[in-house]
């Protein structure tokens, strides 16, 4: 114990890239695809890109997905939409109803 001790310290890396940790939508960059994104993010981003209104709700997104508009599934929406605003992927035009950026960031 005492020789694992006294060995070198260890260097941990801090991680390159504009990702946060513990996140799979990383921070949008110029030049940046959407194919970057993890799937699910994707499909989110695809429907509001879909989308020629004022923006959605996520009990429309739901639905928009197929899935079940149930409590469950629309916070978990809601907190994924959140998320790409908050990495620059969407906007939210009014509280709860996201919409795709106007112009894509080059």
């Amino acid at each position: 114990m005492t020789e694992v001790l006294a060995g070198p310290p260890m260097v941990v890396e801090e991680p390159t890239g504009s990702a946060v940790a513990g996140s799979t939508v990383p921070r949008r960059e110029t030049g940046m695809a959407v194919q970057t994104l993890a799937p699910d993010y994707q499909r989110i981003l695809s429907v509001l890109e879909s989308d020629a209104g004022e923006g959605m709700r996520c009990q429309q997104l739901a639905v928009a997905l197929g899935m079940e508009a149930v409590p469950a599934k629309v916070e978990g929406l809601r907190s994924k939409a959140k998320r790409l605003v908050e990495r620059g992927w969407a906007l939210q035009v009014r509280p709860g109803v996201f919409t795709a950026l106007a112009t894509p960031a080059l």
